[in-house]
């Protein structure tokens, strides 16, 4: 019998602590970054078996080594057996948005180099079109603002009327954890994803966006009802 699970964070554990059952001994092991992804690493470790993890921030890896996981770099390894990471929307066809932590680039890396990718979320995060979240390009620093100015181009080339604008902390510029920059941007429903995200990608200054398509294989949402539904492609 399954109990109701109202609040957010209790759906977030019982999508991490599903995701933890699918990983195998001896597998190497992407670990997302964000709130969500904490409750997959927490139960990772929890589960006590023999792996190795391929963090995405500094963050990821600092929770890993509190909890003994044993850590790889993405660069000492050829393939990555599955990552497990949270994801601020998802959409049709596992079409994601992500990079709400910053974390994007990291995290593109790590999902493009695993034979399988698990996004993990609560049922707020499932909807029927991308776009209410805000979209973020991350971007080096250097010359920025003329890289958010060539954004605009391409988001009224799109249709999109918002202009980007540069994500701040405590009043200061964001920086991530590979000492670029994010600009975040309230697309409204997205209408075409990959044109955008090609559109994006080709705009000098851009280092990475925060559309994840065709990279997940499976979703696994928690609900308030106790059970978590796994969504395919």
């Amino acid at each position: 019998m399954t109990s109701i699970v109202t609040d957010i964070d209790g759906q977030k554990r019982l999508a991490g602590e599903a995701a933890a059952l699918l990983v195998e001994p001896g597998q190497v092991v992407g670990l997302g970054t964000g709130s969500t992804a904490a409750h997959f690493v927490r139960a990772l470790a929890a589960r006590g078996i023999a792996v190795k993890g391929v963090p995405t921030s500094e963050a990821t890896a600092a929770l890993a080594r509190e909890l003994d996981i044993p850590l790889v770099g993405v660069d000492d390894v050829t393939r990555i057996d599955i990552t497990v990471d949270g994801a601020d929307e998802i959409g049709p066809e596992l079409a994601l948005i992500k990079g709400g932590g910053g974390a994007l680039l990291r995290e593109k890396l790590v999902w493009e180099l695993s034979r399988r990718c698990v996004v993990i979320a609560d049922a707020a995060k499932a909807l029927p079109v991308l776009g209410a979240f805000p979209l973020p390009v991350e971007v080096v620093a250097f010359g920025h603002k003329g890289t958010s100015r060539r954004i605009c181009d391409v988001l009224a080339d799109c249709d999109i009327a918002m202009p980007p604008r540069l994500r701040k902390r405590d009043g200061e510029p964001f920086r991530t954890d590979s000492g670029n920059l994010i600009y975040d941007i309230d697309c409204g429903e997205i209408a075409d994803p990959s044109a955008l995200a090609d559109a994006l990608k080709g705009v000098t200054g851009v280092v990475e966006h925060g559309l994840f398509l065709g990279l997940a294989d499976i979703a696994l949402v928690g609900g308030a009802d106790g059970r978590v539904t796994e969504i395919l492609p």
